[in-house]
């Protein structure tokens, strides 16, 4: 693997039993995650954005070992993440950790915010020597020290999602997947969470992944972008150049749905129509084709291949091409 790349996924596949339908009969397995290649490097930061159902979650959980891959290879840190080695699994859980999107959920209402933040140093076994007190991993998310000594019931939405970066901190690891990092917060409360996580990236060398279907989220916070749409990414580049220039028309779609300052510059695309199909049985050629504007019967039929549309850009539309020439006149 490259001394550069963190973490690194090849052809990931996550199908689910479909379980029993009517009469008994084997129902098709939900195919959440269809074959998706991915590459972080170390201290990079990634947003993986798309709609309700697309697979971006079952992504992320499967990046860090939390939901069992069918198939394909994803490394994280050297760490084959497949393997299913207690001690790669030790060793992964050192290296990346994952941020819930209900904080208060994921935090024991038994235990203090200190007992929080320093169980993870009872759990591996870390040395006295190479422990963050409480007071200091609430310092790094910028929490004064009093909250130590409070239960989860007694902070706020923001403060919560606060405690379980802090917490996720404590063995300092390389890699940090936020799912849905601003959910429920108000305005304010939400840029101060993105601040903080660019901010923490900025000082620490740490890479991180958001998931979210919230572009404005992934514009502020991340340098890279994946859409996902049924399972598959439909395009990947760099986040600027991807919000302002979209190749893929589900792209495009999501992005004239965010506010736009000066109308010269909104995507001229057709608005987002029709109902997902079921990732039990997605459909031929491109997955996108039922609600695409653009799609003509080779779209129905022939699955559309990654194409470079730009040296930093990849775009699995067959007319990603032409899209992007017209955008540029």
């Amino acid at each position: 693997m490259n001394a550069g790349v963190l973490v690194r996924a090849d052809d990931v596949r996550a199908h689910f039993d479909g379980g029993s339908g009517l009469l008994g009969r084997g129902r098709a397995p939900v195919r959440a995650v269809d074959g998706v290649s991915l590459s972080l490097p170390y201290g990079g930061t990634l947003g993986l954005v798309g709609e309700s159902g697309s697979g971006k979650t079952t992504l992320a959980r499967c990046l860090l070992g939390l939901t069992a891959a069918t198939s394909g290879a994803i490394s994280v840190a050297g760490i084959d993440v497949r393997a299913g080695r207690r001690g790669d699994r030790k060793a992964l859980r050192r290296a990346a950790q994952m941020i819930f999107q209900d904080p208060h959920a994921s935090l024991s209402p038994r235990l203090t915010v200190r007992a929080l933040l320093t169980e993870p140093y009872l759990i591996h076994r870390v040395p006295p020597s190479e422990r963050l007190t409480a007071e200091q991993l609430l310092n790094m998310v910028e929490l004064p020290s009093e909250h130590a000594d409070k239960y989860p019931h007694e902070l706020s939405g923001g403060q919560a999602r606060r405690v379980s970066i802090a917490r996720a901190l404590a063995l300092r690891p390389r890699l940090l997947i936020a799912d849905e990092p601003t959910a429920g917060l108000d305005v304010s409360a939400a840029a101060a969470i993105l601040t903080l996580l660019r901010g923490l990236a900025a000082d620490t060398g740490l890479a991180y992944v958001v998931v979210t279907h919230n572009l404005d989220t992934v514009g502020y916070a991340a340098e890279q972008l994946a859409v996902m749409y049924l399972g598959v990414i439909v395009e990947r580049g760099p986040v600027h150049e991807v919000l302002h220039r979209p190749a893929h028309p589900y792209t495009q779609a999501l992005v004239r749905s965010l506010p736009e300052v000066d109308p010269a510059r909104r995507i001229r695309a057709a608005p987002l129509s029709g109902e997902v199909p079921s990732p039990r049985n997605p459909p031929p050629g491109c997955r996108f084709h039922t609600r695409c504007p653009q799609a003509v019967d080779r779209c129905r039929t022939e699955p559309p291949p990654p194409h470079q549309v730009t040296e930093s850009r990849l775009a699995a539309c067959h007319w990603a091409a032409d899209n992007m020439k017209r955008q540029a006149e």
